[in-house]
């Protein structure tokens, strides 16, 4: 692939596409299959087709950075506590009703990439930062996926970790790629019906489905999954019974979900927040179906955002929304009976506590 030489244009050749006539091209990279003429760009807005070619426009390019707690993402099981430099660029290969980062996933106005970073700066300013982690998240990294998977490789090489932050929507071979760059993923599981992802998301279930059994059962990832609970939609108790059972048996009982709150935004404003009620019965319905590790998530719930040991129901890890309270874990096993707790983890904490801090990258690369 050709790398950009000026940060400020954004714009490479990619691969995951093939020529269709002579006057149109197919991009390959997720099932959208978008179907391009020259000067066209797909749904997801930042790849395109230009010079008989499909490329992406952002790269290079982020809407912001911040450091966040690893907790944000959300991860619990993976280096608690830790420090996360996450970015985002433009666009979104769906199109969900719901979208909580509207203004950066469905942007068209390419002055939304305030700043420019090559993927050597970003690992720099993750190392200076004091990072565990790059996060590759407010917008589906696969669709920039170049870029990402550039700046993870640039990222390995000073002991940086990786964290995509994703819907999944993406074809077998960018796919495979894509997560080989990645050390741990939390990926959307919208809802379990076909019919959601239709009507909300303009897009299919499967595709999703096929993504966390490939990340599973084939990569090393660290995987957790999140539903974004919108009453009337797909929190109904069958719904929620279907999927974490599926979740349990292709799976397994340690893989952890997160069920967050909706709250009004974009094309769903007419549409209720979530109950706090509702998080809890959904995680109710996970742990009587075998899920291990079920949290509650944009509450104020430390029973539900904290990880208990599903052998003896010691308190492992206290959770005030972000913060940190006790630390009942040695050697990644519960300090009480010793069951063995899924994730990644330090032997102690991270001490970054839930500060949320934006920065220019340029005072730190």
């Amino acid at each position: 692939m050709e790398k950009v030489s000026n940060l400020n244009t954004g714009v490479v050749s990619t691969k995951y596409w093939h020529r269709i006539d002579d006057e149109h091209v197919q991009c390959d990279l997720c099932p959208r299959e978008c179907r391009l003429r020259e000067g066209q760009r797909g749904l997801c807005f930042v790849r395109g087709c230009e010079h008989g070619e499909v490329v992406l426009y952002s790269y290079g390019r982020s809407s912001g950075f911040c450091v966040d707690p690893v907790e944000k993402k959300p991860l619990n099981h993976y280096y608690p506590g830790s420090a996360v430099l996450s970015f985002g660029t433009a666009g979104c290969n769906l199109s969900c009703k719901f979208c909580q980062n509207w203004d950066m996933s469905k942007s068209r106005e390419m002055d939304t990439l305030a700043d420019a970073a090559s993927p050597q700066q970003l690992a720099e300013a993750a190392v200076n930062l004091g990072c565990k982690s790059l996060a590759y998240t407010y917008n589906d990294p696969l669709i920039f996926h170049e870029y990402a998977v550039d700046t993870a490789e640039a990222c390995r090489e000073k002991g940086i970790k990786n964290i995509a932050v994703t819907a999944g929507y993406v074809h077998p071979e960018p796919r495979r790629e894509f997560f080989a760059a990645m050390d741990a993923a939390n990926i959307d599981l919208k809802a379990f019906t076909d019919d959601f992802y239709h009507r909300i998301c303009g897009g299919h279930l499967q595709p999703v489905l096929d993504t966390l059994l490939y990340v599973h059962h084939e990569t090393d990832v660290w995987m957790e999954l999140t539903t974004l609970l919108i009453p009337g939609h797909n929190d109904s108790d069958e719904e929620i019974d279907k999927m974490t059972r599926w979740v349990v048996e292709n799976l397994g009982p340690d893989a952890p979900m997160h069920f967050t709150a909706f709250h009004p935004s974009w094309k769903m404003m007419d549409v209720p927040s979530t109950p706090a009620s509702a998080l809890t019965n959904a995680r109710h319905i996970a742990m009587e179906n075998g899920v291990q590790y079920a949290y509650t998530g944009n509450v104020h719930d430390s029973n539900g955002g904290s990880t208990w040991c599903p052998e003896c129901g010691e308190l492992l890890i206290e959770r005030d929304v972000y913060e940190l309270g006790k630390w009942g874990l040695e050697d990644g096993a519960c300090h009480k009976c010793g069951f063995k707790i899924a994730g990644v983890f330090d032997d102690q904490p991270g001490d970054w506590g839930s500060r949320q801090l934006p920065v220019r990258l340029s005072d730190h690369a």
